[in-house]
């Protein structure tokens, strides 16, 4: 018998229900996993709020989840039982325009979309399709592993997909943030130099400490006026509150990578500033399986400080006041849920 924490209802009106489920056993193509950490998303939120309406429910959220391969069905090659496993935003086809490239993360025919539309991580087992997840080595723990794709991959892809290059200034917009406090790691064993942008004062010393050689404190819109040299590359893990600010505070020919999504606001657009520039305007999607490798790669040979990327750890029974309190904000960090119990 397992656990798992249910959205009924779109909104906040409902709190998340935690019930007792037997686990399915899985279908061809598919993995049973037993979970035993899944990473609390801002994300989560905005599939709670309903702003993907082809949302199912009820449902399991959660799309940060880790855990041990316990079943297989017919026809699934690339897993065996006992293999570590953590997910992918969502599967990938293989056959695609987009797989054929390597960007298995554009891919147009995945459905697999965990929290949205099959259930997630906030569960003691979940079913999965074979290529919705990857590989984790055998010294990394679930609790430091489950928020690893959502926040080091996306910054670490991101960051590839802008070309960060060693000498490289990198401005990090909401680096307080789980992305953000990982981006500052990666940037910086990329060979970047790193301008943190938060809110809080009192998050300063705290970033320094993560690496960025320098931090701006500020409300979201005015930044641009205070990081001094222009950057080579934005990250702005927030969106439209901040993305105005951010296109100010690159160079000449620099690039914003557009990651967060906070509110439902949509973003102003100075066309001239772009056009004048030359900016490169990306979005950045989840971390494909070898963005994962190489991530891990890096780890490997430079190690993150992953327990900095955790605000706090839960159980499941915590699921809905963790979601209110990332909807509070101010978190540093991800707040996990430890299932393993």
């Amino acid at each position: 018998m397992g656990r798992r924490a249910r959205l009924l209802a779109v909104g906040f009106d409902e709190p998340l229900v935690v019930e007792h489920f037997e686990p399915t056993q899985p279908a061809p193509g598919q993995i049973l996993i037993d979970v035993q950490a899944c990473g609390v998303c801002h994300r989560d939120l905005i599939d709670r709020a309903g702003r993907f309406p082809w949302m199912q429910l009820p449902i399991t959220p959660g799309h940060e989840l880790a855990g041990t391969v316990v079943a297989v069905g017919e026809g699934v090659t690339r897993w065996t039982l006992g293999d570590r496993v953590a997910a992918l935003h969502r599967d990938w086809c293989g056959s695609c325009t987009a797989c054929e490239r390597g960007e298995t993360s554009l891919c147009p025919s995945a459905f697999h979309v965990f929290g949205l539309l099959v259930d997630g991580g906030y569960a003691t087992h979940v079913i999965a399709t074979e290529r919705a997840v990857y590989r984790l080595p055998s010294n990394l723990n679930a609790i430091d592993a489950a928020p690893l794709h959502c926040t080091a991959g996306t910054a670490f892809r991101g960051l590839s997909r802008a070309e960060t290059k060693p000498g490289d200034r990198v401005l990090i917009v909401g680096a307080n943030g789980g992305v953000g406090a990982a981006a500052i790691q990666v940037a910086k064993r990329l060979g970047a130099e790193v301008v943190a942008v938060t809110r809080e004062q009192t998050h300063a010393d705290w970033l320094t400490q993560l690496g960025a050689d320098q931090v701006v404190v500020d409300a979201g819109t005015s930044f641009h006026k205070r990081v001094g040299r222009p950057a080579d590359i934005a990250l702005d893990c927030v969106g439209s509150p901040t993305f105005n600010s951010s296109l100010r505070s690159v160079r000449m020919g620099g690039c914003v990578v557009v990651i967060g999504n906070v509110s439902e606001a949509r973003a102003s657009l100075n066309l001239g500033l772009v056009i004048v520039n030359g900016l490169r305007i990306l979005g950045s999607s989840g971390a494909t399986a070898e963005d994962m490798a190489a991530l891990l790669a890096l780890h490997e040979q430079t190690p993150l400080d992953l327990s900095v990327l955790r605000h706090s750890t839960v159980g499941l029974e915590k699921a809905e006041a963790a979601q209110r309190a990332v909807q509070t904000g101010g978190l540093r960090g991800r707040i996990v849920l430890d299932l393993s119990g």
